[in-house]
């Protein structure tokens, strides 16, 4: 078996499925290639009984020509097509049914779920119907369902209002690694590249397996970078089309806001998007924002004013990937080379400022444990004032149960980097600006996370904490 990095909570909670004293239903989903489909088939394919993968883009016909085809691998002699769900899952059971009377472990791993509900195929009907009426009564079945499409997933699967109401009896959403599962991938994959190239690599791609699979340890990040994306092979170039296409059936939408996400620093709220869009700030808008919550695309960033607004939410694009092309790719065509030629120009120097700290709210748990609070009670939100001229704005705010807050400044260099007394008057005007607007009670500490510390100089004292590049990888 080949290692699997990381995914130790979920590897846990696969594996001790198979000393389950009751029929298991796993509902697994996230973004696309993320890894889930590998983790299966890594620790639980000894025990398959049965697997399909759905036909991206096919016809209900495909479909079930795919589920025949998979009967035919597993051995299973099909007398009959079947024309639709409900007689597939009917074979199905027959077949399988020997096996799950002997006792034996059935694991039955039904992947790409999303793909297999072609127009009026009543996919999740029949899923539904096989499990209650036969797979749910014998402790040995084991049935994942899996899917990158995840608002599809959580709608029909997770959330269904029909048949698998509350049927789900595990729930797992697979993410991107954290930066310390991308260094032990790295690390097992023979890369000899230290913390300040992974950070880099982090930013291109973010934690997505398939993506890192990609790079080559033989080459340079710069040589990788050009390879994939600028070179004449240009695998990379086309992923982005292909992402929203397997996430959505109407993907244009989708990719509307997130090209107007990335054109915001900090984000913006579901009213602004809405005025910037031209389009009505209604349920609709609301579902796509959370479809894309759900895929691991984009954050949602609560909002403090005198309080917590609960239904106020600050939107920011968080899929690295995403960032990159849409700053880089959609541009125009390119020169062969282009990262090689245009290391340490502004844009690229823009753009890794902006994705550091994309990454640093991202990792919040590693931030906490560098910063020695991952044991407090925390809660972590974005903060604007309403009243400061020019207009104060914080990132991230660490407010704690010990009436400390964390008010955290976010800075990328390639050295130590140096508060001067302009931003130290910056500092000060924010951190009273803060206090003043929101009401709390709580001390305000100016907490800097620099990618290489802070250097020490006359205004450096007023940072009452500092976390590194080494403490976003735990």
């Amino acid at each position: 078996m080949e290692k699997i990095v990381g995914r130790i909570e979920e590897q846990k909670l696969l594996l001790s499925l198979k000393d389950s004293p009751k029929a298991e239903f796993v509902a697994l989903y996230g973004r696309r290639r993320v890894g889930k489909t590998f983790l299966i088939n890594q620790l639980l394919g000894s025990d398959f009984a049965f697997k399909m993968t759905g036909v991206l883009d096919g016809s209900l016909k495909d479909q079930l020509a795919a589920f025949s085809d998979s009967m035919d691998d597993f051995g299973y002699d099909m007398e009959e097509k079947p024309k639709d769900w409900m007689e597939a899952f009917k074979l199905l059971k027959r077949a399988l049914k020997p096996r799950v009377e002997s006792g034996a472990p059935c694991v039955i791993f039904l992947d790409e779920l999303p793909a297999m509900d072609a127009k009026k195929s009543g996919i999740a009907k029949a899923v539904g119907y096989f499990w209650n009426s036969w797979a749910s009564l014998f402790s040995n079945v084991t049935l994942i369902v899996c899917g990158s499409a995840t608002s599809w997933m959580i709608t029909n699967i997770v959330d269904s209002k029909g048949g698998l109401h509350d049927r789900i009896t595990q729930e797992i959403h697979i993410h991107p690694f954290c930066l310390k599962e991308t260094e032990e991938y790295f690390n097992e994959n023979g890369f000899q590249w230290n913390r300040d190239i992974i950070l880099q690599a982090y930013m291109a791609f973010g934690g997505i397996p398939y993506y890192l699979s990609l790079l080559s340890p033989k080459e340079s990040f710069t040589q990788n970078i050009d390879r994939l994306f600028f070179g004449p092979d240009e695998k990379m170039r086309r992923e982005f089309k292909r992402l929203f296409a397997t996430l959505y059936n109407r993907p244009e939408g989708y990719i509307e806001i997130v090209k107007k996400l990335c054109e915001s620093k900090h984000g913006v709220t579901r009213k602004e998007l809405a005025e910037s869009l031209k389009v009505s700030n209604n349920a609709f808008l609301g579902k796509k924002l959370d479809d894309l919550v759900h895929c691991d695309l984009l954050r949602k960033i609560p909002v403090r004013e005198k309080k917590i607004k609960k239904n106020d939410f600050v939107f920011q694009l968080a899929d690295f990937f995403c960032i990159f092309w849409l700053t880089f790719i959609q541009k125009a065509e390119l020169e062969n080379n282009y990262w090689q030629h245009h290391i340490n120009t502004p844009e690229i120097n823009t753009w890794m400022g902006l994705s550091f700290e994309r990454i640093c709210m991202s990792h919040i748990q590693q931030i906490k444990k560098a910063l020695r609070i991952d044991g407090i009670s925390t809660i972590s939100y974005a903060w604007r004032s309403k009243n400061s001229t020019p207009g104060a704005q914080i990132d991230l705010v660490i407010e704690r149960a010990d009436k400390i807050v964390n008010l955290c400044e976010i800075k990328y260099s390639q050295t130590p980097y140096s508060i001067d007394k302009d931003e130290y008057q910056k500092l000060l005007n924010r951190r009273e600006a803060f206090s003043k607007e929101t009401g709390l009670r709580h001390s305000p500490w100016i907490t800097m996370i620099a990618s290489e510390g802070l250097s020490q100089g006359m205004y450096s004292d007023i940072a009452q904490g500092v976390v590194t590049k080494d403490g976003l990888f735990g």
